[in-house]
């Protein structure tokens, strides 16, 4: 929700946003209500080519400043960054569909990009991508709690053998703790000890290991440069910026329901969700799915990646207008193209996202079940980032999925369409941590002006 610059004489919590292309900066003061007015905002390109992220973090603020008349001398600063390719992260489980996904989910959920996952016993191969991807975290699991323990300890000797200057978590076989711990010591490589992310057969815990995941991201990652200048301004950590829009729908669901958030950007279609699912589809889950999800679509974009998008699709009349793909789109035709590839990406990213219902024929018979995450019960569909919130029509986009439990659990018809037009989602979740009172009176405030 937008208010007056009127309404504040300073500007009391700043967010500052480096993104790959595009520096975001945003200006908040503490309205009357408790929630969090939104005075101030600037932009500026993004400066990593330039060696210095800080040249466009400056740019931005001047921006924002020359353009609200406010002060950010006294602001408290915020910062949440997906510049230099991201949190990069390698994943190792024992068993694809338990502790490796297990894994991915924590990881993902935390914000970071998933370049590698293996299941089982590391190959050489494996341990030879390691070394081209440069992960900034590596991630080992395996094992429920006292189970397995060969292969897990086998994989933290062969990780260590590589001898990598980065943060290692592991989050495996509780049993395995000290016998990690001291496998990483040896080598001189610091390790974070998680709980483990599939404790028990059906039991996911990736919470705590989102956290941690965050926490390393922020003391140990500053991984574009300048960004060491970044962390001296602000006492906050730094956080991935998929991670904060999945904290910022965490609150919004908290406050108002179970949401689902869309981010369709040039290179990746980003979905979120936090939502139990429905009490109908509940017995016919076979895979625990967390509560707060996140998944990447790293093929739907609607620039870099609008090839993808056109290549999936049936329909020859839009693969023969591959001219009128543009970034920045300015003619009628070329903003018909953006708002077509976003629909694809939409529909494709939440069918990817959504549990699918299928039948098993049993020994007494068929019956249904569903994988992946239900998302029946969703109140909310909200959309944020450049695609879906500066094309017309983007409400029409979200509302088009909202069909209810068919093949895929989508959203009810009847869920609440939202768009985050001022690009606000991500700030909200990196200011969430330390206020998440204001934020949640926010969103209240934003949806009441929304829905009048």
């Amino acid at each position: 929700m937008e208010y007056p610059v009127s309404m504040a004489r300073d500007i009391h919590l700043l967010t500052i946003e480096v993104g790959s292309t595009i520096t975001k900066a945003n200006g908040f003061a503490l309205a009357d209500d408790g929630s969090l007015a939104h005075v101030a905002q600037g932009f500026a390109p993004t400066s990593v080519a330039r060696g210095d992220v800080n040249v466009g973090v400056q740019a931005a603020l001047a921006e924002l400043r020359e353009t609200s008349g406010l002060d950010t001398g006294k602001a408290e600063i915020f910062v949440n960054s997906s510049a230099a390719g991201g949190l990069r992260m390698t994943v190792h489980g024992l068993t694809y569909n338990m502790t490796a996904r297990a894994a991915r989910e924590a990881s993902l959920g935390a914000g970071a990009i998933i370049r590698q996952v293996t299941a089982g016993a590391i190959a050489d191969v494996d341990l030879d991508e390691i070394i081209n991807i440069k992960p900034n975290i590596i991630l080992l699991a395996g094992g429920v709690d006292f189970g397995a323990r060969d292969v897990v300890e086998a994989n933290a000797k062969k990780l260590a053998s590589l001898g990598m200057p980065i943060p290692v978590i592991y989050a495996g076989n509780t049993a395995l703790r000290t016998t990690v711990g001291k496998i990483f010591a040896a080598a001189g490589q610091e390790v974070f000890i998680a709980p483990n992310v599939f404790p028990d057969v059906d039991v996911l815990n990736v919470d705590p290991v989102r956290k941690l995941i965050q926490d390393a991201f922020s003391r140990h990652i500053i991984h574009a440069p300048g960004m060491e200048k970044l962390a001296g301004i602000t006492s906050r950590p730094v956080m991935p910026t998929p991670g904060a829009v999945l904290k910022a729908a965490e609150i919004f669901a908290e406050a108002l329901g179970d949401v689902l958030v869309l981010d369709v950007g040039g290179a990746t279609t980003d979905v979120h969700s936090v939502s139990e699912g429905s009490t109908e589809w509940a017995d016919k889950l076979v895979d625990p799915e967390p509560h707060a999800k996140r998944t990447v679509e790293g093929d739907l974009g609607v620039f870099v990646n609008a090839a993808n998008i056109l290549e999936l699709s049936t329909d020859e009349r839009w693969k023969q207008r591959a001219e009128d793909v543009k970034a920045m789109p300015e003619t009628d035709a070329q903003r018909e193209m953006t708002r077509w590839l976003c629909a694809r990406a939409v529909e494709t990213g939440v069918r990817r996202h959504a549990g699918v219902i299928s039948d098993l024929y049993t020994p007494t018979g068929r019956k249904q079940i569903v994988r992946g995450k239900d998302l029946s019960a969703v109140w909310w569909v909200v959309g944020t980032g450049g695609a879906l919130t500066r094309v017309p029509g983007g409400d029409e986009i979200l509302r088009s999925i909202c069909t209810g439990p068919a093949k895929y659990l989508f959203p009810r018809p009847d869920a609440r369409i939202l768009l985050d037009r001022r690009y606000l989602f991500s700030a909200m979740g990196t200011i969430a941590g330390v206020y998440p009172d204001a934020v949640r009176r926010t969103f209240e405030t934003w949806v009441k002006g929304e829905m009048g």
